[in-house]
Order: C-alpha cells, then sequence, then structure tokens
C-alpha cells in the first residue's frame, strides 16, 4: 500500500486523505537486490557534500527572480481535476513556476521547476500578515492540485493571508517521479498478494525490483535529490520569493515532518506555523509501520462499533462478527480475486480490498460508503466499490491513468532514509504486525521492506525537528488518527523543543483535526494563524 490517500466524496475529504504514507503491500514500490550503481555513487557523493547552511546565502539569480504569477493550468481528470473553483469571496487562483537548485551543494548548477499556486488576498495591506504555505502531506501530494480543492475550508485563513501551496521536487508539475506506465501499474496491482512461501516472496520482490529499475531508468536523474532536507530548502527559497521576513506554515501528516525539518534548519525565519495530523519523528519505518497497523486497526473498531450502535444495528453484524467477515472477505478475495463492473476487466484482490478499506478510515465521511462497499463484497461477490475506493488511496482516476503520487512517495522517503529492510526482517516481523491487527497486519507486514534495493541511497536516519529559538508552532494531535497516530504529536512536540511546541488535542475521528470542521479546533488555529495569540498548552477540542 505505502501511499498518499485521495478521494472524491468531497473537495474538504479529499484534502484531508492528501496524508501520509501508508505501510502495506500493494505498493511497497522497491524491491531485491542491494543498491548499486552510478546512483548509489551519486548519494553517496551527495551524502558527502555540505549542503549550504543558512549563513551561506543562494545566488541573486534565485533569490531575486520574479514569480510571473498566470493562469493555471488544466489539472486534468480525477478527484482534483477540472476547473479551479475561486474561493468564497472570489478570489482566482493563480499559478507560477519558481526555478531552485537540483543540488543545494551546487546552488549556481542546474535549476529545478518547483510549480505553485496561490489565491492572493483582499485584505488591506494593514491586515495582511503575508503568504501562508501548505503541504498536505503524502509524501507526494500536490499542493497545486490539493489547495484550491479545499480552499473553502481555509477562507478565515484567506482573509489575511495569501494562500499558497506546491508540489515539492518529483511531485506533480515538478519534474515528477515516472516509474512504469498506467498500464504496467494496474498490472503491478492486480498481481500484488501476500506471500506465503519463500517462491512468493521472491516473485514479490522480483516484481519490485522491476518497479525499481523502471524508476531509475525514467527519472534516475533527480532521485537522489527529493530528500526533505532539500524540499524544506526550496520553501526557504520561496518564503525569499514571496518576500516574506519569515515563513509562516500550515503542514498536514508529512507535511509536520517537512515543518519540522525546516525548523530544524532555520529555527530563525519560523514565523507563525501549525502542524497537524502530526508524523512522529522518533521511530524508524519498521516502528512507524506497526503504529500505523495499530492505528488502523484501532479506527477500524471504532467504525465497527459506531455502525452497530445505529437504531437498525449495523447491517455486517457484531463488531466482532463484522470483523470475522472483513477477515474472511480478504482471505476470500486473495484466493480468487472477486469480479468488479470495470472497463479494464480489474478484480478484486485481497491487498486492493484492504486498500479500498484503509482509505475509508481515513474520515468518518466515508464510514457509510464502507459499509456499502463490504455489504457489496460480502453478500454479493461484487467488488466494484471497494475497488474504486482502492483506486483513490492508489491515485487512480476514472480514465485509468495514475496521477504519479505514489511513484514520488516511495522516491523521497527512501531518499530520506538509510534503513534498508530486507525481505527476510519483513517476514519475520509480519507476525507481530498481524498480532497488532487481524485485518491490516499481513497486509502491512511487507511494506517494512519498501525501500529494499532502491537504486540510491538514503540520506539519514530520523529527522532533525530540533527548533531552539522558532516562534511557538502549533502542534495538534488527534486522539483517533489512523495514519499518524496520536502518540506522535507528543514526541513531536518534544522534539521540537518546549519553549517551542503548544499542543491542541482534538477528540475525534479521521486524518488530522483541522479539516474535521471542528468549531473549537479552527478557532484556536485561527486565532494563531490570523492574530498571534497562542492557546494554553494542552488545550482539548472535543468531537461533538
Amino acid at each position: 500500500m505505502a501511499k498518499a490517500a485521495r478521494g472524491t466524496v468531497s473537495a474538504a475529504v479529499t484534502a484531508l486523505l492528501t496524508g501520509t504514507a501508508l505501510a502495506g503491500l500493494s505498493a511497497c514500490t522497491a524491491g531485491g537486490g542491494e543498491s548499486a550503481g552510478p546512483l548509489a555513487e551519486a548519494a553517496r557523493d551527495l551524502a558527502a557534500s555540505p549542503v549550504p547552511t543558512a549563513a551561506e546565502p543562494l545566488p541573486e539569480k534565485l533569490t531575486g527572480q520574479r514569480l510571473s504569477w498566470g493562469e493555471c493550468p488544466e489539472v486534468g481528470e480525477g478527484p482534483l481535476g477540472g476547473v479551479l473553483e475561486p474561493m468564497p469571496d472570489g478570489s482566482e487562483w493563480e499559478c507560477a513556476t519558481m526555478k531552485a537548485p537540483l543540488d543545494y551543494s551546487s546552488p549556481d548548477g542546474r535549476t529545478i521547476d518547483i510549480a505553485l499556486v496561490r489565491a492572493p488576498t483582499k485584505a488591506a495591506d494593514d491586515k495582511r500578515v503575508g503568504s501562508l504555505v501548505f503541504n498536505f502531506g503524502g509524501p507526494g501530494g500536490s499542493g497545486v492540485r490539493t489547495l484550491p480543492a479545499s480552499g473553502a475550508t481555509y477562507a478565515s485563513l484567506h482573509t489575511r493571508y495569501d494562500l499558497v501551496s506546491f508540489d515539492p521536487r518529483g511531485v506533480g508539475r515538478s519534474s515528477a517521479v515516472k516509474c512504469l506506465d498506467d498500464e504496467e501499474l494496474d498490472e503491478y496491482h492486480q498481481k500484488a498478494r501476500v506471500p506465503t512461501n519463500a517462491e512468493q516472496v521472491e516473485r514479490l520482490f522480483a516484481d519490485q525490483q522491476r518497479y525499481n529499475k523502471a524508476c531509475e531508468e525514467n527519472s534516475g536523474e533527480i532521485l537522489p535529490y527529493l530528500t526533505t532536507v532539500y524540499t524544506a530548502r526550496d520553501m526557504d527559497l520561496l518564503r525569499q520569493v514571496l518576500g516574506d521576513d519569515k515563513l509562516h506554515y500550515f503542514g498536514i501528516s508529512y507535511g509536520t515532518e517537512l515543518g519540522g525539518v525546516y525548523a530544524h534548519l532555520f529555527p530563525d525565519r519560523v514565523g507563525r506555523a501549525a502542524f497537524d495530523a502530526v508524523v512522529d519523528p522518533t521511530l524508524p519505518p519498521q516502528e512507524s509501520g506497526l503504529g500505523q497497523t495499530k492505528g488502523f486497526q484501532r479506527a477500524l473498531e471504532n467504525y465497527l462499533e459506531d455502525c452497530d450502535s445505529t437504531e437498525e444495528g449495523c447491517p455486517l453484524g457484531d463488531p466482532a462478527a463484522a470483523q470475522q467477515a472483513i477477515v474472511d472477505l480478504l482471505a476470500k478475495a486473495e484466493r480468487d480475486p472477486l469480479p468488479a463492473n470495470d472497463p479494464g476487466d480489474r478484480r478484486l484482490t485481497g491487498s486492493l480490498a484492504a486498500t479500498g478499506i484503509t482509505l475509508a478510515l481515513y474520515s468518518k465521511d466515508f464510514w457509510e460508503v464502507l459499509t456499502e462497499g463490504l455489504q457489496d463484497a460480502i453478500d454479493d461477490g461484487d467488488g466494484t466499490l471497494l475497488l474504486r475506493m482502492s483506486d483513490l488511496l492508489n491515485g487512480r482516476s476514472d480514465d485509468g491513468s495514475y496521477d504519479g503520487s505514489q511513484a514520488a512517495q516511495t522516491a523521497i522517503s527512501c531518499a530520506d532514509t538509510r534503513t534498508r529492510y530486507s525481505p527476510e526482517e519483513a517476514r519475520a516481523k509480519a507476525p507481530e504486525f498481524e498480532k497488532a491487527s487481524p485485518v491490516f497486519g499481513r497486509y502491512f507486514a511487507w511494506g517494512v521492506a519498501g525501500c529494499h534495493g532502491w537504486p540510491v541511497e538514503g540520506a539519514g536516519d530520523l529527522p532533525d525537528v530540533s527548533a531552539k529559538g522558532a516562534d511557538p508552532i502549533l502542534v495538534i494531535g488527534n486522539t483517533g488518527d489512523p495514519a499518524t497516530p496520536y502518540e506522535g504529536a507528543a514526541r513531536m512536540a518534544e522534539a521540537l523543543g518546549e519553549d517551542v511546541a503548544v499542543q491542541l488535542i482534538y477528540q475525534g475521528e479521521g486524518h488530522g483535526a483541522y479539516n474535521s470542521g471542528d468549531d473549537c479546533v479552527q478557532r484556536h488555529v485561527d486565532a494563531y494563524l490570523l492574530e498571534g495569540t497562542v492557546p494554553k498548552d494542552g488545550t482539548r477540542c472535543r468531537a461533538s
């Protein structure tokens, strides 16, 4: 699975789902073999080269570039496709392209295009705070597509900020990573199965090695330069080009890790910042994947209890019976994939069914749809709706095209971390995952080897987010968040520093808090971002 989430129920839900990476099977997009060849050498050279510090300015040709804001190009098909709707106050979206160094250790060398989008505020100069830069997570989510789709959610912030987002390097219109083509990706997902013996493990990782090779062949020149540190450097360049003394920032999911890395690199340049759906910066990939497994199991149990609490009862049965029915469904679909109403004659495999269920647990808005999809599959043997839900999480549109977020997520994640778990290590860890979740464990366990054999060596271990001297950063944890479990918010706050982080706790469901529409959360976040009023550390908001 290991991919950023996508949705179509509403623009707000779509933005909410553009979140953290999931550890699982159907997009374990890296496999077999050891890192070798020119890309590995480039990565080693990159790791050994000093990255310019905040005291070492970039060339004026970059910091002094003038952005040519204009009409946005068509955003294509899919859940975020079509015409960009203006903001509620009538402001139109504008797009531009910024030049950034491909390699910050050689800032006078080759550049990369960074695609931007904004909605200028109509506030008077004396009321305008500046630009508020968004990253919606993934890694691999497109800000150029997501911010306009969810702009109404941030209408209150738009009263004093230009709302700005971007496609990070390797994503969307910013030199997107390319691996398999659309037909090959369909085949890849259809073939994915949970391996049960050594031969199947070998086959799984052979398929993933072919994926790796395609990434190297199609995007090899940029793969070594897709680290979060470099994207944070891009954000500081963006701050300068926008004319802001400090970076005002709203990071969601992986965007909180990116924001933490920025705050570590440039603590004196942090303005008003909010981190929502917070990534735990202290966990290695395997422990992070296990935490997500537990988080999605908890969310599934909450969904089943909610379904059972209705007056008519849950059509799937009581929570225990319903969970067993789901386990049985996944096992059946592994053995004999379910037919679906699909133009390409694709079928619902166990892996894709688990992906579809995972998608629905990102937001309560999907729970009713999940019940319908499960009923169709369990009672009627019809995998259509669950297959469509898995498509949303895999970034696949109705026309059969993929948005590239999955490839970008793999490339960025594997560029960041040196950790390379072997298939044997993944297999050894599987029982612990299965104990954590009888539904998701067997699928998520194999995701821990997602960077095995990736053609670029990772840049480091855990991200450094310590930010001594930074202005307050609002850290928002959601107790029911499946993808970035609540415990990570406290660990992020501790890592940022007790004089920096201010925690806001939301007792609710779903991935993230601000986009839930909760009035309490939005009131406190708006008070800080708009007026600079910091809530009391540990303030709690309870979902109504």
